[in-house]
């Protein structure tokens, strides 16, 4: 092969212009294949190719799939594949090469609604620069005549970006952004700034270890909030996106470098005593996400966040997204060619979606015509698909699911940290995910390490209940009934399902070694409580909200989540009852590992 890669350059040095193009063309091809003996230099190669992709985009497509297949070989196999047989790898492989063939298609599909939608994609501009920049360098002959006038096309329309954004606006809207404002009150622990309160004091009080639900001045004209392990992601009636918390691996959206931090060893008896507590202020205290590369009259409905990364959805049912997915050897990336995305960028792969859910670190988006898609981390079955260890990227690229069993149109998706629901347009439930602790509500898998159900399945342990609303916390799951009944199972332990002793038996109830009760196997009626219309889950802790507006947790209180004033579990669904709520009529709930949060109507 050697010499006829010299025998190309030297065709490429003296050859007409298009002959140029198609001996770069098949040297570039070589090299793709070649690439994978180095592996270290392959992602190198791949970078250095991008010009020639802006120019000619189908030989990039081929070789970014090669080095993506044959760069991650030598990783073991995650638990959950262990089942996977050679004829299902065999299937897997040629659907892998089918699959990657449809990227491609869709890659280019996406290029072309990326010019035609004006800017929603956000890597648009450098795209556009980078081919400019190559016509005036190289003044590729490969465009015939129309060579000259490309350049300057685009090199107009990534000057004039106001044309482009007009055009976007004229997408069909879909989706309506809620219009009820809330208070929000707050309380867990606070100390890495997810109840958004700021660094330091305010009326006195410190902004951490908040034992009871506290008013959170920052907040104003809030219609919906969405918690994730360590930070949250808010969204108010002016159409903003509001974030604090953890900004470690760019879940917040914008900048939060600062300078300040370090104290003085000396000083650090009488720190105890200062207004501040040495958090980042950037970070907790709420502020919008960077709009920079957002086109202008963009309307936000909804936002989700997952452990690491924050998605939102706008009214034409296109998507936002920033941070990043984490499995279970560490940082997996934001998509197939961003390990970390620090600012919102357009998710090109999907659009008129309807509504998003999200988990530990997968995400789930439902469009207009029924179909679900999901991408992310997939160890544990979360995205309803096998994933070949040889390209755990492929996991980051959004996926049908399939079609859902018994006809089910969907009508609310939800996720758990590692298991999904759908509540159908019947009021059934489907679930798929990992289920070791029964947390699907099958009896299948629960009780084993790593146990999961892979594909999505009615749960007949919920097929004789009209459920309106369902949440999922690590591993436990709880709903509500449209007659107004609480239902909970899963975990047993730290008193996630909120369940009596007496409710534990022989049939509903996996038992461990001491005789003690450790998974509900089956949904089952929480006794004392009723007219519930909303649930919600944190980690390890629950929430149920009444008809009349009254707010019940219980589970893992360790660090005030449960905000009933302390570290002891709640054993049963317990209404919190303090100044700051008594007379509000409470209408959302949510939670993350250490801290909750909770919306009233103003008064």
């Amino acid at each position: 092969m050697p010499p006829k890669r010299a025998a190309s350059t030297r065709a490429a040095t003296a050859a007409a212009s298009a002959t140029i193009t198609k001996t770069t063309t098949k040297t570039t091809t070589v090299t793709a294949k070649k690439a994978a003996a180095p592996k270290k230099a392959a992602p190198k190669k791949a970078a250095a190719a991008k010009p020639a992709a802006a120019v000619a985009k189908k030989p990039a497509a081929p070789k970014k799939a090669a080095v993506a297949k044959k760069t991650p070989a030598p990783k073991k196999a995650a638990a959950p594949r262990k089942k996977t047989s050679a004829t299902e790898s065999d299937k897997e492989n040629d659907a892998a090469k089918v699959n990657g063939a449809k990227r491609k298609r869709d890659d280019e599909d996406d290029d072309q609604l990326t010019e035609s939608l004006a800017g929603e994609a956000e890597t648009s501009g450098a795209r556009v620069s980078k081919r400019t920049r190559t016509g005036e360098s190289s003044a590729e002959p490969t465009q015939g005549a129309e060579a000259p006038a490309a350049p300057k096309k685009r090199k107009t329309a990534s000057a004039a970006k106001p044309a482009p954004k007009r055009v976007a606006r004229e997408l069909k809207i879909i989706n309506e952004a809620p219009t009820q404002v809330m208070d929000i009150f707050v309380f867990g622990e606070g100390t890495a700034g997810e109840l958004g309160l700021g660094s330091a004091r305010y009326d006195g009080k410190k902004p951490i270890d908040v034992k009871r639900p506290r008013i959170n001045h920052n907040l104003k004209g809030i219609v919906q909030v969405a918690c994730g392990g360590m930070h949250v992601a808010a969204l108010t009636n002016d159409n903003k996106i509001l974030t604090w918390g953890v900004n470690d691996q760019g879940a917040l959206g914008r900048d939060t470098t600062w300078d300040g931090g370090l104290r003085d060893v000396a000083d650090e008896d009488e720190s105890d005593d200062e207004d501040d507590t040495g958090m980042n202020p950037k970070e907790s205290t709420p502020a919008e996400i960077d709009t920079s590369e957002i086109p202008e009259n963009t309307k936000w409905v909804q936002v989700v966040a997952s452990d690491s990364a924050t998605f939102a959805l706008t009214q034409t049912g296109q998507i936002y997204g920033w941070g990043t997915f984490r499995s279970n050897e560490g940082i997996l990336g934001f998509s197939k060619t961003q390990l970390v995305q620090r600012t919102p960028v357009h998710v090109p792969e999907l659009s008129k979606i309807k509504q998003l859910a999200a988990g530990l670190n997968h995400v789930l988006a439902l469009d207009e015509k029924n179909k679900i898609y999901a991408w992310g981390a997939g160890q544990q079955a979360q995205l309803a698909r096998r994933l070949l260890e040889r390209d755990d990227s492929a996991a980051l690229f959004p996926s049908g699911i399939g079609a859902l069993p018994g006809r089910a149109k969907a009508d609310q998706i939800t996720c758990g940290s590692y298991h999904c629901f759908i509540i159908d347009t019947r009021g059934r439930v489907i679930g798929w995910g990992l289920n070791n602790y029964a947390e699907l509500g099958v009896e299948d898998e629960a009780g084993q390490d790593g146990g999961y159900i892979m594909r999505p399945q009615l749960i007949k342990s919920l097929e004789n209940h009209e459920i309106a609303h369902i949440a999922g916390g690590e591993h436990h799951s709880l709903a509500c009934t449209k007659d107004g009944r609480l239902l909970t199972w899963g975990r047993i332990d730290g008193h996630q399902v909120g369940q009596p002793p007496e409710s534990f038996s022989e049939d509903n109830t996996i038992w461990d070694e001491r005789n003690k009760p450790r998974i509900l196997v089956a949904p089952t009626v929480v006794p004392d409580i009723g007219n519930v219309i909303h649930v919600a889950a944190g980690t390890d802790h629950s929430f149920a909200i009444t008809r009349d507006g009254k707010v019940y947790t219980w589970g893992f209180s360790a660090n005030y989540q449960t905000g009933q004033g302390t570290t002891d579990d709640i054993e049963k669904p317990t209404v919190i009852d303090n100044s700051a709520i008594r007379d509000r009529k409470v209408i959302f709930a949510g939670a993350g590992g250490q801290y909750s949060i909770i919306g009233a109507l103003p008064l």
